[in-house]
């Protein structure tokens, strides 16, 4: 990230003012450096960082209704069911409409699916270790416990 920092200028080094205290632009700046990781790591598997997310997320709660997911992830009703028909066309997602509720769409995983995710797994735990490279265990600990109190988000379950 220090190279992303450190561009524009003649000698190098770039002033951020008040901008080094922003949220906003911390948190975009952070999402760019771990972006370019993500694309790295997984590179060989040919996936979108929203497309893994959506896999594991269903991995992780099968059956989850296609709205619930979006809102979950922040993804707009429309393109979710874009990305939904895209994995269900790959094979990975199959999608159904429960008995209770017509309208409403519920996603699992293909054992092909289920096989991708597994395959991927390894090397998203590989990139989300080199994520806090810079930072120590207890620090990396400290920053996911906050991110996810800043997005209200449940601590993980132990299992």
């Amino acid at each position: 990230m220090a190279d992303m920092l450190d561009r524009g200028t003649h000698d190098g080094a770039v002033r951020f003012g008040p901008l080094a205290e922003s949220l906003g632009l911390l948190l975009r700046l952070s999402q760019l450096h771990s972006f370019h990781d993500f694309y790295t790591a997984l590179e060989r598997h040919h996936v979108r960082p929203g497309e893994i997310s959506i896999l594991m997320m269903i991995r992780e709660n099968p059956g989850i209704r296609q709205g619930v997911l979006a809102s979950a992830l922040m993804i707009k009703r429309a393109h979710m069911a874009k990305m939904a028909r895209r994995l269900e066309d790959a094979g990975l997602i199959e999608r159904s409409v429960p008995p209770d509720d017509r309208r409403a769409m519920e996603l699992r995983l293909t054992a092909q699916g289920e096989l991708r995710a597994a395959e991927m797994t390894p090397d998203l735990e590989a990139h989300e270790a080199r994520n806090f490279g810079g930072l120590t265990p207890e620090e990396a600990a400290t920053l996911r416990t906050l991110l996810r109190k800043y997005l209200a988000l449940d601590a993980p379950k132990e299992d």
